[in-house]
């Protein structure tokens, strides 16, 4: 089962839906909390540093120093204006502030968070690290930079994207015995594609497992589409036609590439992707304009995407398409597409993305520091793999390639871009891990591994 993620609004629904629960759900997350601190501690006898803001936060952390105390651990609870006292600690608990908290933290609280932010070792969270808004991963204000946050009833999607993952450290999850059903967002796992993991049967052919055209390339721009192509022929489509405005005889990298006009491309595909390299020119218009109606899986970036917010008609058009639609902007182009600003995108990702999968009725990845995956029907997803070093060149165009094979496959819209955002992270985190990154790591090394971690998959399915 995927790990539920709550937004605000749903959590407090919860709560008073479980106001009269035994034992109370303060003394649970409390407990929770005493627990997984007895964990941190490894054993040691250092005294724990509980800081207790005023609401509903502080409560649990209240809770958690009382349940230490009877188990034996020396605790120490500064509360609102309290002076820190010096000590040789074992562990500093964060509660401070909660999902609750609207305004900067500044003052005061921000003197305390510093001090918190100061202790040199482990630092555990309660549900969020105070400061950070757990429904966007906005800072507000000073901020606590914890080791580990345990997340109670479910997780938070702040904690996952934006600033969240550089402040909560190793997120824990406890659902405090509480029974959940209905929630319409999730972290993306193998789960959300697990279904299309399937081996190809013997009697196969390059025919049987489609026909992508990745259409862009203009001057001084092939390398995207070629990048974009090569990942889609190295993720399993059966063939790729790649339609460059920029005519270019063969890839010496990839020859098994078919290389032809964007038209005679587009005559051939099964599923499309359309934007990488593609430029803003009158012809890349044209070509967009066409493409639109195609009766088969397409998938719009980068330059599709710039274009799709300056032409309102073809807009129109793709959002009334019958066959399914995949967009994949960056924050920039998201905010082109929504007529708002970069900031504004970023400053509640999972709405921005819900947005644009509903105007478009497309399925929609929302890129960045936990990619968001929003669907026409509302449920959400947020990736939790990849990490730096997809911060280069090209990337986006690798991700789109991945996507358009899967698609070419005969995978669903939303399980192919599940797949895709997925695989992509994890052959980053795959360099990472071998020492090929996160610095330098150069977007065309993430297609082969991108390949293993695929057929690994399918094989142990």
């Amino acid at each position: 089962m995927p790990t539920p993620l709550l937004r605000s609004a749903e959590l407090r629904i919860l709560e008073t839906r479980y106001d009269s629960v035994v034992p109370p759900l303060m003394e649970r997350a409390g407990r929770a909390a005493a627990e997984f601190a007895r964990h941190l501690l490894q054993g040691s006898r250092a005294p724990v540093l509980v800081f207790a803001g005023p609401g509903n936060n502080g409560g649990d952390a209240r809770v958690a120093a009382r349940v230490l105390r009877q188990q034996g651990v020396q605790v120490v609870v500064v509360g609102s204006g309290g002076e820190v006292p010096a000590g040789d600690y074992g562990l500093v608990v964060d509660g401070l502030f909660g999902i609750g908290l609207t305004r900067p933290v500044t003052g005061a609280w921000a003197g305390l968070i510093e001090r918190i932010n100061a202790f040199p070792g482990p630092v555990l969270a309660l549900d969020i690290p105070s400061g950070l808004d757990g429904d966007t991963g906005r800072l507000l204000g000073a901020t606590v930079r914890a080791t580990h946050t345990i997340s109670f009833i479910g997780g938070k999607p702040g904690l996952y994207t934006l600033d969240g993952p550089d402040h909560c450290g190793e997120v824990n999850v406890e659902d405090l015995g509480l029974r959940l059903d209905g929630f319409s967002g999730a972290l993306l796992g193998v789960a959300d594609f697990r279904e299309c993991l399937k081996p190809r049967a013997k009697n196969s052919h390059k025919g049987s497992h489609g026909s992508l055209a990745v259409i862009g390339g203009a001057a001084g721009m092939t390398g995207a589409a070629l990048l974009a192509a090569r990942a889609g022929l190295k993720l399993g489509a059966g063939r790729v036609f790649v339609g460059l405005l920029q005519p270019l005889a063969v890839d010496p990298l990839q020859p098994e590439l078919m290389l032809r006009s964007a038209d005679a491309a587009l005559g051939q595909a099964t599923a499309i992707v359309i934007g990488p390299g593609l430029g803003e020119s009158d012809a890349a218009m044209e070509i967009l304009r066409r493409t639109a109606s195609a009766d088969f899986p397409l998938l719009l970036d980068a330059d599709a995407l710039n274009l799709l917010a300056t032409h309102p008609v073809v807009a129109m058009r793709i959002s009334h398409r019958a066959a399914p639609t995949i967009i994949t902007p960056h924050p920039a182009e998201a905010a082109r597409l929504l007529t708002t600003t970069t900031e504004t995108v970023q400053a509640d990702r999972v709405g921005a993305a819900l947005e644009l999968a509903q105007r478009f009725k497309a399925h929609v990845a929302l890129k960045g520091c936990g990619t968001v995956i929003a669907c026409p029907d509302g449920r959400w997803r947020v990736n939790t793999s990849g990490n730096p070093g997809l911060a280069s060149g090209g990337s986006g165009d690798v991700l789109s390639g991945i996507a358009g094979a899967l698609l070419a496959q005969g995978w669903p819209p939303a399980a192919a871009l599940s797949g895709a955002v997925h695989l992509h992270g994890a052959a980053a985190d795959a360099l990472a891990a071998a020492g090929a990154g996160p610095i330098g790591m150069a977007a065309g090394e993430l297609i082969p591994v991108a390949r293993a971690l695929l057929n690994r998959l399918i094989a142990n399915a």
